[in-house]
């Protein structure tokens, strides 16, 4: 068959591929959006919408438990994993419909279900999902290709399924034992999740502290939230070997304390996350790829080759799916609306979810500390949040980091109850570049979890 060409292919279907090929349809071109699974990506199928809908599960079996520190006698709860697997599929089948929708409304825009290859400059094969081939050619491409669990490293002589990010979920019965290899976000997010569920967890991490990127003192309080959760945590270690011994799966681990065996029924790999590029070919059309396959851009996420863009995780920065769309805004407003965005000084938040909630936006303080910036840092335990009190949870603490000379928020931790909403309050001032003061000594109503910024910005009142 000849090649079909395009004004522009989009190559995935995410949270920046979706928008960004309705809106170049929308605009006039002729355009192909490729996607060789499922519309929405990794957020609406294996990440943000299954997961906080797997985690709103577990935090109710939580507060069941906790039921008698309000006075209120109830039963045990129990766990149907089938329930909990059946909301989780509904919620992100309806979410994917309504991407889908969007997608096949728009005019001018061709959804093709198969896997993409580059063959040639700008030129791609489509192997689509009843066997056939596509040939398709366009004058610009944005690959949005994203990026997948990575698999473990450690010998499996008897085959031991490993369960991942994605497979974890598909679960029909409680684990007695989970073993989770990681202490990312990933790891911290299902080993609390499961143990609320009723699994004993440990989590195996291979540094010396749990979330890396944290600084140490926000790390250290996230472990302690978890260790008082019952959840065992062993740092400095590494996941060797597995095999399967009986109804047991036994884990052979390095510790500091030397080689440890851990028995379970059910292991996570939750240890990072590879791109997506190893089946596109890249090198067909002459695309740059870094020493772990992800795609390097400029400010303006164009790559090495002109006219071919690369937007979301397959970038390899910060894997998020409000970032993937922030990337879709960046090329709307410069290749439809004639504008000239960047992604530079762009502030990259996130939430973990775990409960209570880590927001994170801006400069840690070893991040501003290694940048020889003169700083004030101000710390307060969430035991000292009225709200937090009135509700009983006061588990973690509220840090922010500020320029000691301009008074401007330089970024800020909060880890408590509804964390993510209060950064993203901080977050707001940083955007408007309000000092620090304003905060201080705004009023805010009372009580509410918003207050607690009077007090905590209170710490550097001279």
């Amino acid at each position: 068959m000849p090649a079909e060409h395009f004004d522009a292919i989009v190559i995935g279907a995410g949270q920046a591929g979706v928008p960004l090929s309705t809106a170049l349809a929308n605009s006039g071109r002729k355009t192909a959006l490729i996607e060789r699974e499922h519309v929405g990506g990794t957020c609406v199928n294996e990440g943000c919408t299954p997961t906080k809908t797997m985690v709103a599960s577990a935090r109710v079996a939580y507060l069941a438990r906790r039921a008698a520190d309000y006075g209120v006698e109830i039963p045990a709860p129990g766990i149907d994993m089938t329930v909990v697997r059946k909301r989780k599929r509904d919620i992100v089948d309806s979410f994917r419909s309504g991407n889908e929708g969007r997608v096949k409304a728009a005019d001018g825009l061709d959804l093709v279900m198969g896997e993409a290859r580059f063959t040639g400059h700008k030129t791609i094969e489509i192997r689509v999902q009843d066997g056939m081939t596509r040939q398709l050619t366009a004058e610009h491409f944005f690959i949005n290709a994203g990026n997948r669990p990575a698999p473990p490293r450690l010998e499996n002589p008897d085959n031991v399924e490993i369960l991942n990010s994605t497979t974890i979920m598909e679960l029909d019965t409680v684990p007695n034992h989970l073993i989770v290899i990681g202490g990312g976000y990933v790891g911290v997010e299902f080993g609390q999740m499961f143990r609320r569920f009723g699994s004993a967890v440990t989590i195996i991490q291979h540094g010396d502290q749990l979330l890396n990127r944290e600084d140490a003192d926000v790390a250290g309080a996230v472990a302690s939230i978890l260790k008082e959760d019952g959840i065992e945590l062993l740092f400095k270690s590494e996941a060797q070997s597995v095999r399967r011994d009986g109804d047991e799966l036994a884990l052979t681990v390095s510790t500091p304390n030397g080689v440890r065996e851990l028995r379970g029924d059910r292991i996570l790999a939750a240890a990072g996350r590879i791109p997506n590029t190893d089946s596109l070919n890249l090198e067909a059309t002459g695309v740059a790829t870094d020493k772990r396959g992800y795609v390097p851009t400029n400010d303006q996420l164009e790559t090495n080759v002109a006219g071919i863009y690369a937007l979301g995780d397959i970038r390899g920065q910060a894997a998020f799916t409000h970032i993937s769309y922030d990337d879709f805004r960046i090329i709307g407003t410069n290749l439809i609306e004639g504008g000239n965005a960047t992604i530079d000084g762009r502030l990259v938040p996130y939430t973990v979810y775990m409960d209570p909630q880590l927001g994170r936006v801006g400069l840690t303080e070893n991040e501003a500390r290694n940048q020889g910036r003169a700083i004030r840092v101000a710390q307060m335990p969430m035991s000292n949040v009225a709200r937090a009190l009135e509700v009983d949870e006061t588990r973690g603490l509220m840090k922010v980091v500020v320029d000691a000379e301009t008074e401007q928020i330089l970024g800020c931790a909060i880890l408590g109850i509804e964390g993510g909403e209060i950064m993203t309050m901080i977050q707001i001032a940083m955007m408007g570049k309000l000092p620090y003061p304003a905060l201080r000594e705004a009023v805010f109503a009372h009580p509410t979890l918003a207050e607690s910024l009077n007090n905590l910005f209170y710490a550097f009142r001279e």
